[in-house]
């Protein structure tokens, strides 16, 4: 993939399964990490302290912050800041949930 395109064939890339109920395809872009999440509600609700933004392709996802819950649907960007003051802990609402993440290295 040229550095200069904006296109990731995630379509070439296996699946990885690092936890139950979630599946990633990963991409390395400069100094950053793409990555295409396909999440199921098996997937327990995790924590996640790394910052990245992301952009969900399909179905509903739960983010429970310290002072709220955000529901993000198809379409929806999602920004969780860096550090442990923003831990947040999400969960799949629909039975597949689709997102692609770009997160600094």
């Amino acid at each position: 993939m040229p550095e200069d395109s904006y296109h990731v064939d995630f379509a070439s890339l296996e699946w990885e399964s690092p936890l139950a109920g979630l599946r990633c395809k990963a991409r390395r872009w400069g100094g950053k990490q793409l990555r295409l999440v396909e999440y199921t509600p098996e997937m327990p609700p995790h924590w996640c302290d790394k910052g990245h933004i992301g952009y969900v392709l399909e179905g509903t996802f739960e983010i429970s912050f310290e002072h709220e819950v955000v529901v993000f649907h198809p379409g929806d960007g999602v920004f969780i800041p860096p550090g442990p003051e923003h831990r947040h802990m999400g969960q799949a609402v629909t039975n597949v949930v689709r997102i692609v993440f770009a997160e600094d290295i």
